[in-house]
């Protein structure tokens, strides 16, 4: 998919979005908390992040070809966080003209990998084991 095209998808629901939030009446509810706002306001809320989500997976779809999405799928299962940090670099990337064509999944691998150095951390096991032994209660007078 060309920069062009990509641009115009972005453009036109960028334009949706704001047509959406400036378009939509105040309910006059802004100084309630916000456990106890409107309903329709939550419902707006539910709504802009599932187009939000909407809008990132079509970016995606067009950005990686289907190995590539596939491979990124099953590590979304596994470690959730590490997934949206791949899609979060994807996404900048094409934003930012870097994406000339959609990434196969040898590119994706190399763009894991500097991830995993980025967020690279040490696990470390700590024991704390009782020790039943020391106590002097257990003397019998032996």
């Amino acid at each position: 998919m060309e920069d062009d095209e990509l641009a115009q998808i972005r453009a036109r629901r960028m334009a949706e979005l704001r047509a959406q939030s400036g378009g939509a009446p105040s309910s006059g509810m802004g100084n309630l908390p916000p456990g106890m706002s409107g309903g329709k306001k939550d419902e707006e809320e539910k709504a802009k992040k599932s187009q939000m989500e909407e809008m990132r997976r079509t970016m995606l779809i067009q950005i990686l070809d289907g190995e590539a999405r596939e491979r990124l799928s099953r590590i979304a299962m596994v470690k959730a966080d590490k997934a949206r940090a791949v899609e979060d670099l994807l996404l900048r990337m094409a934003q930012g003209g870097q994406v000339r064509a959609k990434i196969t999944e040898k590119q994706l691998i190399e763009l894991l990998e500097q991830v995993n150095q980025q967020t690279k951390s040490e696990t470390k096991i700590v024991y704390n084991r009782r020790r039943y032994d020391d106590s002097d209660d257990d003397d019998y007078g032996l």
